[in-house]
């Protein structure tokens, strides 16, 4: 069970990094392109700030969700390391419980704020609000998924051999 699920979030993650980057990239892309509009042609498009708002919002939530997978997020390491083994042990078991707990609370959110905003429609781009909050719900599942394994790995003693590296 913990290897299968370490190779299918290991593929996940990975692809979710490259989201994030791709997301990225586009929102470089799509900023610069609004600069050069406003500034030398004096025609802004009025969309460009709407892309790269959900831009924005995609590399946020993938690059955290694939940071938790690959335990790039933050901690006080110091002072865990300085606590016998049996307590270490039980404080990462309590930090991967809350990160379910936050994700599960992410996906909840995000899908409460889509349901309520879904007739709405972004400004400029025609598209209904609700898919402000797709990366968001996405983000949820996958932070889900990757603390479960790092709680399992706990428990078997499988490392969590990060993805990206």
């Amino acid at each position: 069970m913990t290897t299968m699920l370490s190779r299918v979030n290991a593929k996940l993650s990975r692809w979710t990094m490259y989201l994030a980057c791709v997301c990225l990239v586009g929102l470089l892309g799509v900023v610069v392109y609004g600069v050069v509009l406003r500034y030398v042609f004096n025609n802004a498009p009025a969309y460009v700030e709407q892309v790269a708002l959900l831009l924005v919002i995609s590399v946020a939530m993938f690059g955290a969700s694939a940071g938790v997978r690959d335990a790039g997020h933050i901690g006080l390491d110091s002072l865990v390391k300085a606590l016998p083994k049996t307590v270490q042990f039980w404080c990462k078991c309590v930090v991967y419980v809350l990160t379910i707990a936050f994700a599960i609370a992410l996906f909840a959110g995000g899908m409460e704020m889509a349901i309520s905003t879904h007739d709405a429609t972004i400004p400029t781009l025609g598209l209904s609000e609700a898919y402000r909050y797709l990366p968001v719900l996405i983000a949820g599942v996958l932070i889900t998924l990757f603390s479960i394994e790092h709680l399992a790995s706990q428990f078997t003693g499988h490392e969590v051999v990060p993805s990206w590296h």
